[in-house]
């Protein structure tokens, strides 16, 4: 039975690649001045345009994606007989996923002959988009949607995600990072490491001093981590700090090289939440590395 590829902007992915893949992409919204837009076209997006906003104060608010959209977007697929594969940002920062649940549950019952799969990724960002990838991966390996979604329900608890930020303050206003973890990284040079736990959810596990040795923070639980990176896709997503995104390609490069490094520009949703300066890692390593 034919089935078709889906996933939300958060992924990370180029525009590109997704339009060469058939991959349907749902949009998270954000506001500037209450003015609605969305991130479909990532070729398209100016993000040091935007990014340089934020850092001049610019108050970006977003909303996740609502029941209605999401029946939107999945009937003309249905209609045409296709089944869907879903591939969903982490249900740890964002309601997103549920809204996603209840629409299946009403195109369900209009469609019953259809199969909905829904993958709660516990990720954002390139930790949701390498998951597409795999996705398309083993599609043209010519696996079908239950193998396909039993391997990633599988594969995602692998899925570490590290990264460092400037200014904490744009996780504690987005309600991200609870507590006073959430002040620690704007004194004194202090530069977090987070990561996204078992649950998907942002905790803040470490600090260095300067930024420098947060960036060899980063490769260090890499080279700690990782198992078998020649046969995998790494991913690091940066909020306008490219330079700092290639030194960590380069630390990265020393030890254990992947298959491929994917180095995207953070879309302008995630990107609001965890503000400029960002700089994230996303690797697979063993079935209890969120825990580490």
């Amino acid at each position: 039975m034919s089935f078709t590829i889906l996933t939300d902007t958060s992924a990370n992915l180029p525009s590109a690649y997704l339009k060469e893949n058939g991959i349907g992409v749902v949009p998270f919204t954000y506001y500037i001045k209450d003015k609605p837009y969305s991130c479909l076209d990532t070729e398209g997006f100016d993000a040091k345009k935007f990014y340089r906003a934020m850092r001049m104060g610019a108050d970006i608010k977003t909303s996740q994606i609502n029941l209605f959209s999401y029946i939107h977007f999945f009937e003309p697929y249905l209609e045409k007989g296709e089944d869907i594969l879903m591939i969903c940002m982490s249900s740890g920062i964002s309601g997103a996923y549920h809204c996603a649940e209840m629409a299946k549950i009403e195109l369900k019952a209009k469609y019953p002959d259809r199969k909905i799969k829904l993958v709660d990724t516990l990720a954002a960002s390139l930790g949701e988009g390498i998951f597409v990838i795999r996705a398309v991966e083993m599609r043209k390996e010519g696996k079908d949607l239950s193998e396909i979604f039993k391997t990633i329900q599988k594969e995602k608890k692998r899925m570490y995600q590290v990264f460092t930020v400037d200014d904490l303050m744009y996780l504690k206003k987005t309600g991200r990072l609870k507590g006073s973890t959430a002040i620690v990284g704007n004194m004194l040079h202090v530069k977090p490491l987070l990561k996204g736990n078992e649950n998907g959810q942002i905790v803040n596990f470490a600090k260095t001093i300067g930024r420098k040795r947060a960036i060899e923070g980063l490769a260090q639980k890499y080279n700690q981590l990782v198992k078998e990176p020649e046969n995998q896709v790494v991913g690091i997503a940066h909020a306008d700090c490219e330079d700092d995104a290639k030194a960590l390609i380069e630390l990265l490069n020393k030890k254990k090289p992947p298959k491929e490094i994917l180095n995207v520009m953070y879309e302008p949703v995630t990107g609001s939440h965890v503000g400029p300066g960002t700089l994230a890692l996303f690797f697979l390593g063993d079935d209890d590395v969120r825990s580490r």
